[in-house]
C-alpha cells in the first residue's frame, strides 16, 4: 500500500521558504530555484550535483539548462503538489551547491574567487542582509 504524502498549502509554502531556502520560490505548484553561472563548465557541474543528489534521494526534479544558468523545479510527483520530499531535497541541493569551504575555515580553501578562471558559480547574498 503506497504512503499518502502531506501536500502543502501555497500559503505553507510561503512560511517555509526562509533560512537556507531564502532563494528558492513558489511559482506554478512548483518548488523552483534558478542558479547562477559563471559559463558553461559551471552549468554541467550544477547539473550533474543536482543530479547526483536527486538520484541519490530517489526524488527527480525537472532541470531547465542553459548557458549561465540552471533552473531547479520540484513537486512530488506522485502526490501532486509540493511535499516533506521537496523541502528535503531543495535544503540538500542548496547547502552542496553553495558550500564555500574557504568561508568555512580549515585545510579545504576552495576556489580563488578573485580569479575568473576558477569561478563557476554566482553565489547569492542572503536576501536577509
Amino acid at each position: 500500500m503506497a504512503k499518502t504524502e502531506r501536500v502543502y498549502s501555497d500559503d505553507e509554502v510561503q512560511q517555509r521558504l526562509v533560512g537556507p531556502l531564502e532563494h528558492w520560490y513558489l511559482e506554478d505548484g512548483w518548488l523552483r530555484r534558478k542558479y547562477r553561472t559563471e559559463g558553461w563548465k559551471g552549468t554541467l557541474m550544477v547539473v550533474n550535483t543536482v543530479g547526483h543528489l536527486a538520484e541519490a534521494a530517489w526524488h527527480h526534479p525537472d532541470l531547465t539548462v542553459s548557458y549561465a544558468f540552471v533552473t531547479v523545479k520540484l513537486k512530488t510527483h506522485s502526490a501532486k503538489g509540493i511535499t516533506d520530499k521537496d523541502f528535503a531535497l531543495a535544503t540538500k541541493v542548496e547547502s552542496v551547491i553553495h558550500w564555500q569551504p574557504g568561508l568555512e575555515g580549515g585545510p579545504l580553501e576552495g576556489t580563488p574567487s578573485d580569479d575568473q578562471r576558477f569561478r563557476y558559480i554566482k553565489y547569492d547574498a542572503p536576501k536577509s542582509a
